[in-house]
């Protein structure tokens, strides 16, 4: 893609070690070049210790790399101290993991506000209001008050898929998010997952190890001893 404002998410020469300057030093990432333009819904797939949770924490935020630089929206993130990264992240990511780290004590209701509570304290009625509509709109809007242990686990899910998107983030990154279960279950996460993709606009990367899921999504990049060896568009979105 050469039009930078149609990206949300550009690295070039990603490079990540861990022990850097001792004898043990190790390179996990390579040189990575990535762009993901606005609403790509991609997978990114790769063999267990390929880097794909390396590349997904710097994506994230959550780690930086060693050399080379990222961009979201247009903007450098490697010399940004912790609280302007972590403010970006809040605003324009949301994540959902294979464990959706539901807090127990929580409503459901209450789980899709807490990106919110994080960051900017007490939600308002109009943000109550936006989490109700995305419990209704994963199906779950009779179940706003319950606690998560009052839900199956592809409900579970699907609160953690509204607060992935309660801040409207340009990206949603999605670690195995159906890693934990039953396929019917599984392909309903990820037909949630799609569907908002095109309503909001947002992009997905999203990380499995399974390929049907991987085979249904518009791009797969393939990762492989921190190389990125294929970038292949399979679906016109």
């Amino acid at each position: 893609m050469s039009d930078i404002d149609e990206e949300v998410l550009r690295l070039q020469q990603v490079r990540k070690s861990y022990n850097l300057g001792r004898p043990n030093e190790v390179e996990v990432l390579h040189g990575i070049d990535l762009a993901v333009g606005r609403s790509d819904f991609a997978a990114l797939v790769g063999p267990s210790g390929s880097g794909k949770s390396t590349l997904l924490n710097i994506i994230g935020l959550l780690d930086q790399p060693s050399t080379g630089e990222l961009y979201l929206l247009g903007q450098a993130t490697r010399a940004m101290d912790d609280a302007a990264r972590t403010s970006l992240r809040g605003r324009q990511i949301g994540f959902v993991f294979q464990f959706h780290h539901l807090i127990q004590a929580f409503s459901a209701i209450d789980n899709v506000l807490m990106p919110l509570m994080l960051r900017d304290g007490k939600p308002d009625a109009g943000a109550r209001r936006r989490a109700q509509e995305l419990l209704d709109a994963v199906g779950l809007g009779r179940y706003a008050d319950q606690p998560p242990n009052q839900l199956s686990g592809g409900q579970q899910q699907r609160v953690a898929i509204a607060r992935a998107l309660i801040t409207e983030p340009a990206l949603v990154l999605a670690d195995e998010p159906t890693g934990n279960l039953d396929s019917q279950s599984a392909a309903g996460v990820f037909e949630l997952l799609r569907r908002f993709n095109r309503e909001f606009g947002c992009s997905v990367l999203l990380v499995t190890h399974d390929a049907r899921l991987s085979a249904a999504c518009d791009r797969t990049i393939d990762l492989v001893d921190g190389h990125i060896v294929s970038d292949q568009v399979t679906h016109s979105p």
